[in-house]
């Protein structure tokens, strides 16, 4: 979710291939793609790190990557989207499918990347060549996307920086003037939370407990702030209150009470 976004963005969210209450774990292997389950190109995330297209290479965006799972699907964020996709592997080739993705507006540079690489994806076969932890995917013509694999964020000791607000199946990014000021991290020795809720810092008894994480009550400090950060803690506030399920997928991980409000958050680098 480090898109640069133009203005507060409310998107719905696209049911992607996550671990459910559990820490996530990454694939592992090399060699060439094999059309069976346990390939290496398969459950592993990809990083994008550039695409090149009509002999001009761009830098992907911070965010942009690729998953594909074993069930015949893609996902992945173009670099401000998040995308969807059928994949079939055949030996060392990747076929895509019709894509689906979410419609958010962002800066034009991940914009323009963003074109460039659904165009490279969609519909197209791609071969597929895995050297260590480097993907690179080809298509007919001659255009290129290189890959990065990508090690997964654990449940305790990431700085999960907060950056949507949940309700249902709709996230609403947080307000600018809060980017990096909302954040927990989540000791397992102390058994604590603590964190930024985009005035003040907190901390928390924190239990982990059959795919749920609940906090006791929160500890701030008192400062004051700017109106639109008081109402951004007064909404965090009030969703680690309840018990909260939650999901993890790679490097994000999203928090959800029984009534459907939560918080997204992404693993900072």
């Amino acid at each position: 979710m480090d898109k640069h976004r133009l203005a507060l963005t409310v998107l719905t969210l696209l049911p992607l291939a996550v671990a459910c209450g559990t820490e996530a774990g990454s694939g592992g292997g090399s060699g060439s793609v094999a059309p069976a389950t346990g390939s290496p190109v398969t459950g592993v995330h990809w990083r994008v790190e550039g695409l090149t297209t009509d002999g001009t290479t761009r830098k992907a965006p911070r965010g942009a990557y690729l998953r594909i799972d074993d069930h015949g699907r893609a996902h992945g964020n173009y670099g401000c989207n998040s995308f969807g996709a059928p994949a079939a592997l055949r030996g060392d080739r990747i076929d895509f499918g019709p894509a689906e993705s979410t419609e958010m507006a962002c800066d034009k540079a991940p914009m323009a990347f963003e074109r460039a690489f659904s165009r490279t994806l969609a519909g197209r076969s791609l071969t597929a060549a895995v050297d260590h932890d480097e993907l690179t995917l080809t298509t007919e013509d001659g255009d290129r996307v290189r890959l990065t694999r990508e090690s997964d964020a654990p449940l305790y000791g990431t700085r999960w920086r907060i950056a949507a607000l949940v309700d249902g199946g709709v996230a609403s990014s947080l307000p600018a003037e809060a980017a990096g000021k909302a954040w927990f991290t989540l000791d397992r020795k102390a058994g604590t939370a603590s964190g930024g809720l985009g005035c003040n810092r907190f901390t928390a008894k924190a239990t982990v407990r059959d795919g749920h994480l609940t906090l006791g009550s929160l500890r701030t400090t008192r400062k004051m702030c700017d109106g639109s950060l008081m109402d951004t803690e007064k909404s965090l506030s009030t969703r680690l209150g309840p018990p909260l399920a939650y999901r993890l997928g790679h490097r994000g991980i999203t928090l959800t009470s029984a009534n459907g409000k939560g918080i997204d958050a992404v693993a900072e680098r």
